[in-house]
């Protein structure tokens, strides 16, 4: 028995088909801050203030701690493919300092050509004393049970 598919037949065979491609491809999904075209372009050094830039661009992802007032503008792009690790394909961070006044003293930018991959150390902290065995921290309190509502029995 032969089965003939008409030409609806075929084309939604071929539907499915490319439904089905498309969905194995790569996703982009972008995280943190994303500038509006030409709104870092719009904060000038020496003319605005905390509350202009906060006005153009909105509350800063991060802001720094130590060494002066300045705050930071972080965008990420990811792209996910699969059950594979996301990888990141594109970084922007946008560093506004200001002066004692909180007028803007410069604009910088940077990209994930700037970042810096930083390794942490795997090293473990020693621990000073005696290294019990397993037999003797499953068998070690046998014995030292006290009659005084479980308290240890004093020296």
């Amino acid at each position: 028995m032969t089965v003939r598919y008409g030409k609806a037949g075929r084309m939604l065979a071929a539907a499915a088909v490319l439904a089905a491609a498309a969905g194995c491809g790569p996703r982009i999904s972008n995280h943190g801050y994303v500038a509006e075209p030409g709104a870092l372009a719009r904060v000038e050094a020496g003319v605005h203030d905390r509350r202009a830039v906060a006005d153009m661009l909105g509350t800063p992802s991060a802001t720094a701690q130590f060494g002066g007032e300045t705050w930071f503008y972080i965008g990420v792009a990811r792209e996910e493919f699969a059950f594979h690790r996301p990888e990141v394909v594109g970084q922007t961070v946008t560093a506004i300092a200001f002066d004692d006044a909180g007028t803007v003293r410069a604009v910088a930018g940077f990209g994930l050509d700037d970042a810096v991959v930083i390794e942490p150390v795997a090293r473990t902290t020693p621990t000073y004393g005696r290294q019990l065995g397993l037999l003797e921290q499953l068998f070690g309190n046998l014995g030292r049970v006290g009659g005084q509502g479980g308290a240890a029995p004093g020296p």
